[in-house]
């Protein structure tokens, strides 16, 4: 069974955004429209070019625009306005050898920004870099079945095997079937074949897409500016971006697009949801300014399950689910605008969910997780890890407050959210983490098996589940297409909820959006690149 190499634990700098449930769905959205159409976008015909859109966000929420590394945040958002992905460049590719060979052939007429013309090499190494063990690619994971991926993991040499490229022809060959692959590659930008790998990002270089970063000074600035050799179709109006990275706080953000200083920001949900700012009775919602749709991030906690507590303990699992109070959760963060309630994994908008109602999601129901709880608390202690910003402090008192009513004692540790997901990626000393997440692609691989294979214990399989029975099913439904394939998952995401529950399911946060009054072009899936100016 291969096993991905992928670089031991997740980069805190790139899954920041998560714990503090960052505005990126959208952009979500928008990458799977991209991924259907191939970025052929017709044009708003009224809108007006020109002029310079103006951002704003905290430093520690923005790092070097690396399509290697970033795509969480604002800088997943400002990556897309320079990102020329393969399923762009390329129409969808030729099939062969038993679905283990992707001929890809680039359309001719995408450039760089420094004029050099797009060749198969530019993909080729944006692959390549994303398997280097030097940056610990986040993608990684998604091209471990490449062939030769496993030497380029471990850093035995620079360029996988089963990676070519000749003039406008990519191939790629893979070790096994691979039924989403075409959805992954969905990751790929363009970039220079000569791109270095550096641990910390490279933050400015030529790009393809209709954007580039022109200057890139950390904690300070970025600016980006339009790419006139674009080849490609996406809708882009605005003459470049100017990005301030200096504010303080998610109210000054949010201060400053209000007053029409920064025509966006960068801000976690529950400032947006803010009653005291009252975004929604001031704008409306969907109609102007402020914007506000039905979110794919995932927020929960993790068991962790290499450690005596839960493991081997799913009884006590189970307990802790139907003892925790969903909806004080919610409340305690905002309220009902903020999110919609699961007790499951899957996203209830992605294809295979099924609503099975396993655990109460309006208050606690203690008679059963009692129960369920009785004999196996073992030492009665939990240690539970969690992040500095709101409103997660809050919750983790909520949920420590709940299980205690089952005969658990929690201690609530609290840890800044840089050094956050380093922790988590640790074997302990945690019992329960909070482990939010979001589905890179619109596949339940990247929920399911990304969450709870075993071959991605610590990194992205913060509950260190490793199920050989889970690990069958979870590998077995990967394999399959079509409407099999999302049953099988819609079963098993089920199952895994139902019988297994390695994680505690909470929400999936709604996602906001806030402009200033110069700002057209806007539709609820705000796509930053198609904005316009008034």
């Amino acid at each position: 069974m291969k096993r991905s190499n992928a670089g031991g634990r997740a980069r805190p700098r790139i899954y920041a955004w998560l714990a503090a449930v960052l505005c990126i769905g959208a952009v979500v959205a928008v990458l799977f429209q991209e991924i259907t159409d191939g970025g052929a976008q017709s044009s708003t015909p009224t809108a007006r070019s020109g002029g310079v859109f103006r951002i704003v966000a905290r430093s520690v929420d923005v790092g070097p625009l690396d399509p290697a590394l970033e795509y969480t945040g604002a800088s997943a958002a400002l990556v897309d306005t320079t990102c020329a992905r393969l399923t762009e460049v390329a129409p969808p590719a030729r099939v062969s050898d038993g679905r283990r060979t992707y001929t890809f052939a680039l359309r001719s007429g995408f450039r760089f920004s420094d004029g050099r013309t797009v060749r198969a090499s530019a993909f080729a190494r944006a692959i390549n870099r994303v398997l280097a063990p030097e940056l610990r690619s986040p993608f990684a994971p998604y091209f471990a079945d490449i062939a030769g991926a496993d030497e380029t993991l471990a850093g035995k040499t620079p360029a996988a095997a089963g990676v070519s490229a000749r003039g406008n022809t990519l191939i790629v060959r893979l070790d096994r079937p691979v039924p989403d692959f075409l959805l992954r590659t969905s990751f790929l930008c363009a970039v220079p074949p000569t791109l270095p790998v550096d641990s910390e990002g490279v933050g400015a270089f030529p790009a393809a897409g209709p954007y580039y970063v022109a200057d890139y000074r950390p904690a300070e600035r970025i600016v980006l500016r339009r790419n006139r050799f674009y080849g490609g179709k996406r809708p882009h109006h605005v003459d470049g971006f100017a990005v301030d990275l200096r504010a303080s706080s998610f109210d000054e953000v949010l201060d400053r697009v209000e007053r029409g200083d920064a025509d966006w920001g960068f801000a976690i949900a529950s400032a947006y949801l803010d009653p005291q700012r009252g975004l929604a009775a001031r704008y409306g919602i969907n109609k102007s300014q402020f914007f506000l749709t039905s979110g794919f991030g995932f927020r929960g906690f993790a068991f962790n399950m290499s450690r005596p507590l839960f493991r081997d303990n799913p009884k006590l699992r189970q307990a802790v689910n139907f003892a925790v109070d969903r909806s004080a959760l919610r409340h305690a963060g905002g309220g009902p605008l903020v999110s919609r309630l699961t007790d499951q994994y899957l996203p209830p908008t992605m294809r295979g969910f099924t609503d099975a109602r396993i655990y109460p999601l309006e208050g606690p129901d203690l008679r059963r997780a009692r129960a369920l709880a009785r004999g196996n608390t073992r030492s009665g202690k939990v240690v539970l890890y969690t992040v500095d910003s709101a409103p997660m402090p809050a919750w983790a008192q909520r949920i420590r407050q709940n299980l205690a009513k089952i005969g658990l004692d929690v201690q609530v540790k609290v840890v800044p959210l840089p050094a956050y997901f380093g922790r988590l990626g640790a074997e302990g000393p945690y019992d329960i983490g909070f482990a939010p997440w979001l589905a890179d692609y619109d596949d339940p691989y990247a929920v399911l098996n990304v969450l709870l294979d075993g071959r991605f214990v610590g990194r992205t399989n913060w509950a260190r589940f490793d199920s050989p029975e889970h690990n069958r099913l979870l590998r077995r439904a990967a394999r399959l297409q079509g409407a099999a394939r999302y049953r099988a998952y819609g079963e098993l995401d089920v199952r895994l909820a139902r019988d297994a529950a390695p994680l505690i399911a909470i929400d999936y946060p709604n996602e906001p959006t806030l402009v200033s009054k110069r700002v057209g072009c806007v539709t609820p899936r705000f796509d930053l690149t198609a904005v316009c100016l008034k």
